[in-house]
Protein backbone atom coordinates (compact mmCIF):
# COMPACT_ATOMS: atom_id res chain seq x y z
CA UNK A 1 0.00 0.00 0.00
CA UNK A 2 1.37 3.41 -0.78
CA UNK A 3 0.47 6.99 0.94
CA UNK A 4 -1.65 8.97 -0.53
CA UNK A 5 -0.68 12.64 0.11
CA UNK A 6 -3.27 15.08 -1.47
CA UNK A 7 -1.76 18.28 -3.63
CA UNK A 8 -1.68 21.31 -2.03
CA UNK A 9 -3.85 20.35 0.86
CA UNK A 10 -2.23 19.81 4.62
CA UNK A 11 -0.78 16.20 5.11
CA UNK A 12 -1.14 14.38 8.25
CA UNK A 13 2.17 13.87 8.56
CA UNK A 14 5.51 15.91 9.82
CA UNK A 15 6.42 18.03 6.53
CA UNK A 16 9.14 20.23 8.48
CA UNK A 17 6.82 23.33 7.91
CA UNK A 18 4.85 25.57 9.93
CA UNK A 19 4.69 25.58 13.74
CA UNK A 20 3.89 22.17 14.27
CA UNK A 21 7.33 20.14 14.85
CA UNK A 22 10.22 19.95 12.29
CA UNK A 23 12.86 22.54 12.15
CA UNK A 24 12.27 26.14 13.02
CA UNK A 25 15.27 27.21 10.64
CA UNK A 26 17.13 28.88 13.55
CA UNK A 27 18.98 26.21 15.57
CA UNK A 28 17.44 26.73 19.00
CA UNK A 29 14.85 24.83 19.29
CA UNK A 30 13.43 26.65 22.41
CA UNK A 31 11.83 29.10 19.98
CA UNK A 32 12.98 32.68 21.48
CA UNK A 33 14.60 34.85 18.96
CA UNK A 34 17.92 36.68 19.91
CA UNK A 35 17.15 40.22 20.89
CA UNK A 36 18.21 42.73 17.90
CA UNK A 37 19.12 46.23 18.06
CA UNK A 38 16.87 49.10 16.41
CA UNK A 39 19.90 50.28 14.49
CA UNK A 40 20.51 46.37 12.85
CA UNK A 41 16.46 46.57 12.79
CA UNK A 42 16.78 49.68 10.71
CA UNK A 43 19.66 49.07 8.81
CA UNK A 44 21.71 51.87 10.04
CA UNK A 45 24.86 52.27 12.18
CA UNK A 46 24.20 55.20 14.33
CA UNK A 47 22.61 54.35 17.75
CA UNK A 48 19.19 54.68 17.49
CA UNK A 49 18.55 54.01 20.76
CA UNK A 50 20.55 56.89 21.78
CA UNK A 51 19.51 59.01 19.87
CA UNK A 52 15.92 58.35 21.64
CA UNK A 53 16.84 58.91 25.03
CA UNK A 54 18.44 62.31 23.80
CA UNK A 55 15.20 63.60 22.22
CA UNK A 56 13.53 62.23 24.75
CA UNK A 57 15.53 64.40 27.25
CA UNK A 58 15.17 67.47 25.00
CA UNK A 59 11.15 67.49 25.35
CA UNK A 60 9.73 68.67 28.18
CA UNK A 61 8.07 66.11 30.51
CA UNK A 62 4.39 65.95 29.29
CA UNK A 63 5.62 65.51 25.77
CA UNK A 64 6.02 61.95 24.17
CA UNK A 65 8.53 60.87 21.52
CA UNK A 66 7.76 58.74 18.82
CA UNK A 67 9.51 55.58 18.32
CA UNK A 68 10.07 56.62 14.29
CA UNK A 69 11.33 59.77 15.33
CA UNK A 70 14.62 58.14 17.12
CA UNK A 71 15.09 56.19 13.52
CA UNK A 72 14.49 59.14 11.64
CA UNK A 73 17.35 61.32 13.17
CA UNK A 74 19.51 58.61 13.29
CA UNK A 75 19.34 58.26 9.63
CA UNK A 76 19.79 61.85 9.06
CA UNK A 77 22.67 62.12 10.82
CA UNK A 78 24.21 58.77 9.67
CA UNK A 79 23.81 60.41 5.87
CA UNK A 80 24.98 63.79 6.76
CA UNK A 81 28.43 61.88 8.45
CA UNK A 82 28.52 60.04 5.46
CA UNK A 83 28.44 62.97 3.03
CA UNK A 84 30.87 64.60 4.95
CA UNK A 85 33.58 61.49 5.36
CA UNK A 86 32.94 61.01 1.43
CA UNK A 87 34.50 64.53 0.50
CA UNK A 88 36.88 65.03 3.27
CA UNK A 89 38.53 61.73 2.10
CA UNK A 90 38.34 62.54 -1.34
CA UNK A 91 40.62 66.34 -0.26
CA UNK A 92 42.82 63.82 1.49
CA UNK A 93 43.21 61.57 -1.42
CA UNK A 94 44.20 64.48 -3.58
CA UNK A 95 46.51 65.51 -1.24
CA UNK A 96 48.00 61.95 -1.48
CA UNK A 97 47.40 61.60 2.45
CA UNK A 98 45.72 58.52 4.10
CA UNK A 99 44.41 59.98 7.17
CA UNK A 100 41.72 62.77 7.04
CA UNK A 101 42.55 65.83 8.98
CA UNK A 102 40.71 68.89 10.21
CA UNK A 103 42.09 70.83 7.23
CA UNK A 104 40.72 68.11 4.98
CA UNK A 105 36.85 68.34 6.65
CA UNK A 106 37.31 72.15 6.53
CA UNK A 107 37.74 72.11 2.84
CA UNK A 108 35.42 69.10 2.29
CA UNK A 109 32.61 71.29 4.47
CA UNK A 110 33.33 74.68 2.51
CA UNK A 111 34.03 73.49 -1.00
CA UNK A 112 30.23 72.07 -0.96
CA UNK A 113 27.87 74.21 -1.29
CA UNK A 114 25.13 73.17 0.32
CA UNK A 115 27.06 71.59 3.06
CA UNK A 116 28.80 75.04 3.80
CA UNK A 117 25.16 77.08 4.17
CA UNK A 118 24.60 74.00 6.45
CA UNK A 119 27.39 74.06 8.77
CA UNK A 120 28.70 77.54 9.63
CA UNK A 121 31.04 76.76 12.42
CA UNK A 122 34.72 77.54 12.77
CA UNK A 123 36.61 74.28 12.44
CA UNK A 124 39.79 74.29 14.79
CA UNK A 125 43.02 73.54 12.57
CA UNK A 126 41.18 73.76 9.60
CA UNK A 127 42.85 76.94 8.06
CA UNK A 128 41.09 78.85 5.49
CA UNK A 129 39.94 78.37 2.17
CA UNK A 130 42.57 79.03 -0.86
CA UNK A 131 41.46 82.08 -2.74
CA UNK A 132 43.58 85.04 -4.66
CA UNK A 133 41.09 88.33 -5.64
CA UNK A 134 40.57 89.12 -9.08
CA UNK A 135 41.92 92.51 -8.58
CA UNK A 136 45.51 91.04 -7.55
CA UNK A 137 46.40 88.70 -10.26
CA UNK A 138 48.15 90.07 -12.76
CA UNK A 139 47.19 90.82 -16.37
CA UNK A 140 48.19 89.07 -19.59
CA UNK A 141 51.06 89.61 -21.31
CA UNK A 142 50.39 91.66 -24.58
CA UNK A 143 51.79 92.08 -27.49
CA UNK A 144 55.09 93.34 -26.44
CA UNK A 145 55.85 90.47 -24.45
CA UNK A 146 55.69 92.60 -21.33
CA UNK A 147 53.29 92.13 -18.14
CA UNK A 148 50.95 94.59 -18.08
CA UNK A 149 50.57 96.24 -14.41
CA UNK A 150 47.41 97.19 -13.37
CA UNK A 151 46.16 100.68 -13.28
CA UNK A 152 47.62 103.20 -10.23
CA UNK A 153 50.66 101.58 -10.14
CA UNK A 154 54.02 103.31 -10.58
CA UNK A 155 55.93 101.84 -13.54
CA UNK A 156 59.60 101.38 -11.15
CA UNK A 157 60.00 101.89 -7.72
CA UNK A 158 62.24 104.78 -6.23
CA UNK A 159 65.59 103.90 -4.97
CA UNK A 160 65.88 104.02 -0.75
CA UNK A 161 66.73 107.23 0.39
CA UNK A 162 70.79 106.15 2.36
CA UNK A 163 70.71 107.14 5.86
CA UNK A 164 73.70 109.26 5.44
CA UNK A 165 77.80 108.54 4.73
CA UNK A 166 77.57 104.75 5.95
CA UNK A 167 79.07 102.51 3.24
CA UNK A 168 76.19 100.48 3.34
CA UNK A 169 77.47 98.05 6.38
CA UNK A 170 75.92 97.86 9.43
CA UNK A 171 77.24 100.21 12.45
CA UNK A 172 79.48 101.70 9.58
CA UNK A 173 79.13 105.22 10.73
CA UNK A 174 81.02 107.00 13.75
CA UNK A 175 79.84 106.67 17.15
CA UNK A 176 79.54 109.46 19.84
CA UNK A 177 81.25 112.28 17.76
CA UNK A 178 85.13 110.52 17.15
Amino acid sequence: MSAVVPVGGKSGGKSGKGKSGGKSGKGKSGGKKAPQSRSSRAGLQFPVGRVHRYLKSRVSSAQRVGATAAVYAAAILEYLTAEVLELAGNASKDLKLKRITPRHLQLAIRGDEELDTLIRATIAGGGVIPHINKALINKSKGKSGKVKMPVGTPAKKAPLPTGGKSGGKRGGGKVGGE
